[in-house]
């Protein structure tokens, strides 16, 4: 790989700086639990406000000595920002503090490379972090000379810098080229479940609110789960029964955050299309989290932004096992369509009423009905029970065959029609 990480925890000095030009200010809570989730150690955190960022260092000079003496102090390798700094004021930085500067884009780009486990989610993350990179690079080659040409070769030549751009770009050049047969490999197995009239489920919510728990509950799946941001990364797909419907396909997908840097809703649009083209959105809250409300509103914003806004979606209130006496319930509207449900993915109390609540959904034009087949309609005979429709057949003298079946009425449409 082109980045390559410690092996240990790297101690860390943590900024925050309450800006009054920003309506919207980053919570300083959840970006120490993003260094945490990076492998950082904090030992420090210096907060403090301006009107706006200093063009040169972001933070002004009598801050700017306050978090040089906490690294100085603490003997730190590593200071993060939790905002987003230019390249000029990241090389500034590093140089005025003789350390490594991270803002919030590269720390979270961090995370996700030591969460991707799959060949897509690895090149999506690559591909984020060169993009992030190559207008960064001046820092460690302003001192080199430019190179000598050979015979037939001399001039300017490239300096070094140029010459990491190019291989960079070059690289970028090459993950695009892999994302685009992944890319093809997804849209072919979408296509394959959508001939195979399979609908797909996918949980979307802001990270650690539980999905992952959520998925392996539904599905009986052994996915990766922890309680920190960002545990899971790659889109995982299950297949399940739900009752008084049929088989569906289970989608699991990388959580959202606030601000979500937007080279990397750009580099896993691909795996976002999962969620845009899904039949129905079970969005997952974390509802012992006091700032549930104010996630969830980010997760909207990402939704829109994906143009998967307008999908179906039911609202899934999860941990309900940390708050007292809230027992797992599933609410309505007034034409009684399910909404909201409440539950616990790690005890498991409320999940039938979700499957419940899915099955309603998703079988909103369910046609119940018998259909008579004669002896030569075997082969409309073999797709229903192919399709799991089919819930009695009857045969009488003359070898006629009567299917009580259940399905969406679109879909009994269509086989009628082939």
């Amino acid at each position: 790989m082109f980045f390559e990480r410690p092996d240990g925890g790297e101690t860390a000095v943590l900024v925050h700086i309450d800006l009054e030009a920003e309506e919207d200010q980053e919570d300083p809570l959840e970006f120490e639990e993003l260094a945490r989730s990076a492998g950082a150690v904090p030992v420090q955190f210096i907060k403090g406000s301006r009107k706006k960022p200093d063009a040169g260092h972001f933070v002004g000079s009598g801050k700017l000595e306050e978090i040089a003496a906490a690294v100085k102090e603490h003997q730190a390798e590593l200071v993060l920002f939790n905002h987003s700094l230019s390249p000029s004021q990241e090389r500034n930085l590093e140089k005025a503090l003789q350390c490594r500067v991270l803002d919030r884009t590269g720390l979270i780009l961090d995370i996700f490379a030591q969460r991707a486990r799959s060949y897509e989610g690895k090149l999506q993350v690559e591909l984020a972090q060169l993009e992030h990179t190559v207008t960064r690079l001046k820092r460690g080659w302003t001192h080199l000379d430019r190179q000598k040409g050979g015979i037939g070769l001399r001039g300017a030549g490239e300096t070094q810098l140029e010459l990491d751009q190019r291989m960079i770009r070059q690289r970028i050049k090459n993950i695009n080229k892999g994302l685009i047969k992944v890319r093809a490999q997804r849209e072919q197995g979408r296509r394959s479940r959508s001939r195979a009239d399979i609908p797909t489920i996918s949980l979307v919510g802001y990270t650690n609110a539980g999905k992952s728990s959520l998925f392996n509950t539904m599905a009986g799946a052994d996915t990766y789960a922890a309680d920190q941001l960002f545990a899971t990364l790659d889109s995982t797909l299950r297949r399940i029964a739900v009752p008084s419907f049929g088989p569906a396909i289970l989608a699991d997908t990388v959580g959202f955050i606030s601000h979500l840097p937007h080279k990397l809703v750009e580099a896993f649009r691909a795996t976002l299309e999962e969620t845009a083209q899904a039949d129905l959105l079970l969005h997952v809250i974390d509802v012992a989290n006091e700032q549930h409300e104010y996630f969830t509103e980010q997760v909207n914003e990402v939704l829109a932004e994906i143009d998967a806004a307008q999908v179906p979606c039911l609202l899934v209130y999860n941990k309900i096992d940390l708050l007292a006496d809230r027992e797992p319930a599933l609410e309505r509207d007034q034409s009684g369509r399910p909404v909201r449900l409440w539950l616990s993915a790690r005890t498991g109390a409320g999940v039938p009423l979700l499957m419940q609540a899915i099955g309603e959904l998703l079988g909103q034009d369910v046609v119940e009905r018998n259909i008579a087949l004669r002896p030569d309609q075997g082969r409309l005979r073999a797709r229903l029970y192919a399709r799991g429709a089919v819930h009695r057949e009857d045969v009488n003298a003359d070898g006629e065959v009567s299917l009580a079946i259940r399905l969406p009425r679109a879909d009994l449409e269509r086989l009628l029609q082939d």
